[in-house]
């Protein structure tokens, strides 16, 4: 086996790899997007008295000329033609692109920025001509006559933050055996939830439902703090543990496949995952916040719940319209393509890929990219994975079946027409 010691141009790309962490550690997007809570707050209390005002949000300026610099510096070092090398080179670039979005706030350039690293809502899915747009649509439309009963009632959203939180220590020390994650109460926090490698935030001052924890557990933490506290622990490709911006749309659809394997996602998480698509549409459009504001109110959810939503639309963007953030664009999208890639690896054999897509935060095609430096040993096997994961013959069975299912057209079924499959 080829190690740093003896392969000078394996010992180059650790070089590498390592410049390109230490450039890239302090462009970190959502901290330089989020609005502080007030914002919301003071909206809400201006929207209640009947005079509701658009948001005043002050983007103070960065600087990132240094970082983005050093990280041009390795981009241009870079062997593309091999994996590893192409790999350092991509993660790099899409830095270099996140601080020039970071350096763009409020203006079109952000916008054009963030549909070139994450999505555009009318970018298609994969190789389909489906857009995300189309997807969030039918996925509306599916769910319209469950409307009603998509919301859980005021009185199922009972549990504190304490409590969630209490719930989750217990989970994730069984879960994490080998490290400590500390899950943290922050009232201040715009979204339910964030993830580190070794803290979890939970936003304070919110009520909760059971279903909250189970969709927590498996998205923030048996995913997201998973990948990226196994990609610190490489042995020499530490960038695995950055959450490059470039894997995001990858992250967060294993991120929201989990919550669907694991049956921890309902119709208001799925509609609310498509509310937003449609809701960043509208923005980039020229919707003001109070626009989406009451879009997202109109479909159903509360006057909190929707001031959360938009102030998550407008982060880093211009609150009179035209100007958005669209990473959430990512969810429907990277949902789809993982359910595929899950389903074409087990079809191929390959059944090693879910398992290493779990080493570190990258994307899908690094999974199948990098698989020669994983057989050599070179990139670790994960330390932390899901039971659903790490159960790879119920997984296959599971995606084997979906995709058997999808000869089978709806289209052409009635269900008055089921008794003709009864043998009596």
């Amino acid at each position: 086996m080829a190690t740093p010691t003896t392969d000078p141009a394996l010992a180059r790309m650790i070089e590498l790899d390592a410049r390109l962490v230490q450039a890239a550690r302090d462009i970190r997007v959502l901290a330089h997007l989020d609005w502080p809570i007030e914002v919301g707050r003071d909206f809400l209390t201006g929207w209640k008295n009947g005079s509701p005002r658009l948001p005043e949000i002050d983007y103070r300026p960065v600087d990132y000329a240094q970082e983005i610099a050093a990280l041009q510096s390795v981009a241009e070092a870079c062997d593309r033609g091999d994996p590893l090398g192409d790999y350092i080179h991509r993660t790099a670039q899409s830095y270099i692109i996140a601080a020039r979005m970071m350096q763009s706030r409020g203006t079109p350039e952000f916008s054009a920025l963030s549909g070139h690293l994450y999505a555009m809502p009318g970018d298609h899915i994969g190789w389909g001509d489906l857009t995300n747009l189309d997807a969030a649509q039918h996925f509306l439309d599916a769910t319209d006559d469950f409307r009603a009963c998509s919301f859980l009632g005021a009185s199922e959203f009972h549990l504190t933050a304490e409590h969630v939180a209490d719930r989750m220590r217990t989970e994730c020390a069984a879960f994490f055996d080998r490290h400590t994650v500390d899950i943290v109460i922050d009232p201040k926090l715009p979204s339910k939830a964030t993830a580190g490698a070794r803290r979890i935030n939970l936003r304070g001052g919110t009520r909760y439902s059971e279903m909250d924890i189970g969709q927590l557990l498996h998205h923030e933490a048996f995913v997201h703090t998973a990948t990226i506290l196994n990609g610190k622990e490489q042995p020499h490709i530490k960038s695995l543990g950055l959450g490059a911006p470039r894997t995001t749309g990858a992250q967060e659809g294993l991120a929201t496949f989990a919550e669907l394997i694991t049956g921890t996602i309902d119709l208001a998480r799925l509609r609310r995952v498509a509310l937003r698509i449609k809701a960043v549409h509208q923005a980039l459009e020229g919707a003001d916040f109070i626009d989406i504001f009451r879009f997202f109110l109109d479909a159903g959810q509360n006057e909190q719940e929707s001031c959360l939503s938009a102030m998550r639309v407008f982060r880093g963007g211009d609150v009179r319209g035209g100007v958005a953030f669209t990473k959430d664009v990512l969810y429907l999208e990277g949902l789809i393509i993982v359910h595929t890639f899950l389903r074409k690896a087990i079809q191929q054999g390959k059944s090693d890929f879910c398992h290493r897509f779990f080493a570190g935060r990258m994307t899908l095609g690094d999974v199948v990219a990098l698989e020669p430096y994983f057989e050599a040993g070179t990139i670790a096997p994960p330390i932390y994975e899901p039971e659903w994961a790490k159960n790879r013959h119920c997984l296959a069975a599971h995606l084997l079946y979906a995709a058997f299912t999808d000869l089978l057209s709806l289209e052409t079924a009635d269900l008055s027409e089921f008794r003709r499959s009864e043998h009596i």
